[in-house]
């Protein structure tokens, strides 16, 4: 049997190889790092294909997949969403992604997204807020207190500023685990009897809920003037975090209408409802927070261009490391045309 060419390995990065890359960089600085791609990615936002992401429902979840290209680089990710999974000792969300090069469609990265999804997410978050929130923001609300509920506060502590972040969950189980992971972050943490406790004195309320519903973490009554929210948890058709009529009280933004419209929190509203493009803000043709009184809402249901500036970070920062196994995914036989003379000589 030969052995196959180079040529033939693609890059894979697992979840073990994942937490020690993480852990090598620190987790706030790649957090930081990916922040960055994606406000650069964002910024040649034209140059990328887009659609919504294909999705495959069920009446107890969600499978995805979440297609992009640049025109020199393709990348997917493949993500699932399965609110009753933890009953069961699983995880909500699991996925993993690919990058391939456009010109020859070979895979030159394959790798774990369960944890890369989360960094994302919290530097997607922690970008808009930058953008959005009241300047000087020292303070946040984290309702709901899951898987995603750390990252975020870490994120906002590296990238924003926040200083304090205030923790409510239903179950008291989670915002303890949540108080504990922070306990070194320097962050002050505050954990909360209520929903109502917990935006007391903040600037930013962040709500990351998984139950696949129409629920209302937020009431219209919560809500002051001159606040930012960061809603990530309502991400699939069905399933929303606020009250209606916040939304006809805010500014909303969002990184891709035709996807937000299907999954966010503005399928509450009518399809002409007005939002902003998210990416328009960071180019200048849009504005942002122009008030200190005005309420901004980044409507994020997480979109594909920030995978694919996840992967491409985790590419370059994979280079000259150990942090992934070389895989031997691609067929290589010796003359391109016989891929069966390969399998044959395989068998002898």
């Amino acid at each position: 049997m030969t052995t196959p060419s180079p040529r033939a390995f693609v890059p894979f990065v697992s979840v073990d190889q994942m937490m020690k890359l993480i852990n090598n960089v620190g987790l706030a600085p790649m957090m930081q790092g990916i922040c960055d791609r994606i406000e650069a990615d964002f910024r040649r936002w034209p140059l990328f294909d887009k659609t919504p992401r294909v999705a495959s429902h069920s009446e107890v979840g969600v499978i995805e997949l979440m297609p992009t290209s640049d025109g020199e680089v393709y990348g997917f990710k493949y993500v699932n969403g399965h609110p009753d999974n933890t009953a069961d000792g699983l995880q909500t969300v699991t996925a993993f992604g690919l990058l391939s090069d456009v010109a020859t469609g070979y895979p030159v990265l394959f790798s774990e997204m369960t944890i890369l999804t989360a960094l994302r997410t919290a530097a997607t978050s922690a970008l808009a807020a930058r953008v959005l929130a009241p300047k000087g923001s020292k303070v946040m609300a984290m309702i709901g207190n899951g898987a995603q509920s750390e990252f975020q506060s870490i994120a906002m502590q590296a990238i924003v500023g926040i200083e304090e972040v205030r923790l409510y969950d239903i179950d008291p189980a989670a915002t303890a685990k949540c108080a504990s992971n922070l306990e070194a972050s320097g962050l002050r943490v505050v954990s909360c009897a209520s929903a109502e406790d917990a935006i007391m004195g903040a600037q930013i309320i962040t709500t990351c809920t998984a139950d696949k519903q129409y629920a209302t973490i937020l009431t219209d009554n919560m809500i002051g003037a001159g606040v930012h929210i960061n809603a990530i948890g309502g991400d699939c058709p069905g399933k929303t975090e606020l009250a209606g009529d916040i939304l006809h009280r805010a500014d909303i933004f969002v990184e891709y209408p035709e996807q937000t419209r299907i999954e966010g929190e503005i399928q509450q509203l009518a399809p002409d409802h007005p939002v902003t493009e998210f990416w328009e803000v960071l180019t200048g043709t849009a504005k942002g927070r122009t008030d200190a009184r005005q309420i901004t809402l980044f409507d994020s249901v997480g979109f594909a261009i920030e995978d694919f500036s996840a992967l491409c970070y985790v590419r370059e920062a994979i280079e000259g490391t150990d942090f992934f196994t070389p895989l031997d995914m691609l067929a290589d036989p010796d003359d391109p045309r016989d891929l069966f003379g390969m399998v044959k000589r395989a068998a002898s």
